[in-house]
């Protein structure tokens, strides 16, 4: 399939193509070539993490984020709610240099109203604040795709108590990286140093972000066959999990 996109690029097509994420190990060598010729093929990956529940370990996605992220001239996006996805669609339609790796969780996922959170838009860039505290946060929650509800979740229970948190939602590492220092400062600023990252996969690129004194909340093994919403807390993925994290950095 992966191949077959290259082809029918080099012919002067849009296409894409689309599995489960797990199944990106088998595509693996077209999909480095088509970053290799900058062919703007899209690869629409679906049941994306643990998520995917009683399909078992060997279907659930962990360390495959990480190794889509190390391929040079790859994007990767992983949109947390439905306008998201629209910005990460028109991303990977507008990129001519090189393909785009859309990545989507199976479960169902809150849509959020962008009058009370921050502009869908801003997926665009990579990385934005989706929900702030008033003045400067005293931590930041980041986090991508399905795990960006469970930081939302976290984000108004310290906000509840009386805790100054910043969410920011960071769709795609590369776009990210490609904004101005000082757009990435605005949504990360080098002074707040607690920070959570949050993605259900294994940590290996997130210290760039969070800092070697950050928090992950994430995956250091393998998953296991269960409904999602239990695979999710006997790993520690959880709200719950986020906002004692967010408070241990805090000395609370």
């Amino acid at each position: 399939m992966a191949a077959a996109l290259n082809g029918m690029a080099l012919c002067g097509l849009r296409p894409y193509g689309a599995t489960f994420f797990v199944f990106s190990d088998y595509l693996r060598p077209s999909m480095r070539l088509s970053a290799l010729m900058g062919l703007p093929c899209v690869y629409v990956f679906t049941h994306d993490s643990i998520g995917v529940g009683e399909d078992g370990p060997t279907h659930q996605p962990v360390e495959q984020l990480a190794a889509a992220r190390t391929i040079p001239n790859l994007n990767v996006l992983r949109p947390g709610d439905a306008n998201e996805a629209v910005q990460a669609w028109r991303s990977a339609l507008a990129r001519t240099d090189g393909p785009s790796a859309l990545v989507l969780t199976r479960q169902n996922l809150p849509t959020y109203d962008r009058s009370k959170f921050g502009a869908a838009e801003g997926a665009a860039r990579g990385g934005y604040v989706l929900a702030d505290c008033d003045g400067e946060p005293s931590v930041i929650l980041i986090a991508t795709g399905s795990e960006l509800s469970l930081a939302v979740e976290a984000f108004e229970q310290l906000s509840s108590e009386g805790v100054a948190a910043r969410v920011v939602s960071m769709p795609s590492f590369e776009l990210f990286d490609e904004q101005s220092e000082a757009y990435r400062d605005e949504v990360l600023p080098p002074g707040v140093t607690p920070r959570v990252g949050v993605e259900a996969g294994v940590r290996q690129g997130w210290d760039k972000y969070i800092g070697p004194k950050g928090a992950f909340v994430g995956m250091n093994r393998f998953g296991a066959s269960a409904p999602y919403a239990k695979i999710y807390e006997e790993m520690g993925i959880t709200s719950a999990r986020i906002v004692d994290e967010a408070k241990r950095l805090l000395g609370k």
